[in-house]
């Protein structure tokens, strides 16, 4: 961390590598108005201060919460103002709503596998087991389950 400014602060490297992001990564941030554009050190290097460190933790477990950057960016922008509002709690319930669709899906999905591995399925347009839960062998074939 260097002092050469009004405070320490730490070069693009520094601050990719602390909070586990690359350069290219962080200059995208900056473009979108994730993080402010740094102050330039001597030499014209950009020059973050420590707290960069942190928004971009907070940034990357928002996304991993499943916030989009556009998201993120209007909380972050919330969070900013003077007076906090209930934005984040509004957006975490809809999030949970969204996880449990995603979660519906994919375990309709997993028992469609499920039952295609349990009939021996081996094929999806000529599948020879007896009791074949995939649709596709009949519509291939270009018949109709009720022409069965």
């Amino acid at each position: 961390m260097r002092q050469d400014l009004d405070g320490p602060y730490l070069r693009s490297g520094q601050v990719a590598r602390q909070a586990g992001v690359n350069p290219q990564t962080l200059r995208y941030y900056e473009r979108r108005g994730l993080i402010a554009e740094p102050a330039r050190g001597p030499g014209g290097h950009r020059a973050y201060p420590p707290e960069t460190v942190t928004l971009l933790t907070v940034i990357k477990a928002a996304q991993r919460l499943g916030f989009t950057l556009d998201e993120v960016a209007e909380l972050i922008d919330t969070g900013r103002r003077a007076h906090p509002t209930a934005d984040l709690r509004a957006r975490a319930q809809a999030k949970i709503a969204e996880v449990e669709a995603r979660i519906a899906d994919l375990t309709t999905v997993r028992t469609a596998l499920t039952q295609v591995v349990t009939a021996g399925c081996d094929s999806l347009t000529n599948c020879a087991c007896p009791d074949c839960p995939l649709p596709y062998a009949d519509l291939a074939s270009g018949r109709t389950p009720e022409e069965d």
